[in-house]
């Protein structure tokens, strides 16, 4: 899960952590089935906290599933942002980013599941990925880096990419994953405007980055 600042006091933090029981459950109920129709109930037993405990922090179920999903997906650009610091150029941030995902498919298989159930409809959200990916984006074009002429348009297909990707390595396990992103990769930087010769040496650049352990 992400990792906000801790409460100043021990209420507060006492709260905190039955507000993250909570979304840790849902998340695991996310990614194990992706069914919300499990009882509020059922929900507080797998998180280990009172029933009446769960209103204190959401109004329905709808809105934690929905903070279980934004969670993930934060927890997602962290993982980015962890192991890809000192990535400058935008072209090698987004091959870097396929591979990265591609290889947590394995490293963090319900933090990947919950993205491959409901991460469709959070392509164009303003937190996690999304948002960083669109900055990226937003470098390239204004830099001149990528040719595409609207970051939105080409945030969407991006996205949609990232996610079949995702879905390659569950459905189809046996498949080589890392050959996998370095293929899609090296396909979105020439939609993006980069040369064939450049789109496939950049999509295959080292990432020593990707192998040192995370804090995750």
């Amino acid at each position: 899960m992400s990792t906000p600042a801790l409460p100043s006091n021990r209420f507060e933090r006492r709260r905190a952590g039955t507000r993250r029981a909570l979304v840790r459950a849902a998340r695991q109920i996310l990614a194990e089935t992706g069914d919300t129709s499990a009882s509020i109930q059922a929900i507080a037993e797998r998180a280990d906290v009172g029933f009446g405990s769960f209103y204190n922090h959401f109004d329905s179920k709808a809105e934690l599933f929905e903070a279980a999903v934004v969670d993930a997906l934060e927890e997602f650009g962290q993982a980015f942002d962890e192991r890809l610091t000192g990535i400058d150029d935008p072209a090698e941030l987004l091959a870097a980013g396929f591979r990265l995902s591609a290889r947590m498919a394995d490293s963090h298989p319900e933090l990947m599941q919950v993205l491959r159930r409901r991460g469709l409809g959070h392509i164009h959200s303003d937190n996690g990925l999304a948002r960083r990916a669109l900055r990226d984006l937003q470098v390239g074009i204004a830099s001149g880096r990528f040719t595409t002429l609207d970051p939105v348009v080409a945030l969407a297909a991006l996205g949609g990419t990232l996610l079949s990707l995702v879905e390659l390595r569950f459905a189809r396990p046996e498949a080589d994953g890392d050959e996998a992103a370095v293929n899609l990769a090296e396909m979105v930087l020439r939609m993006l405007g980069l040369s064939p010769d450049e789109a496939h040496e950049v999509a295959r650049r080292p990432l020593p980055d990707l192998d040192r352990p995370s804090c995750l």
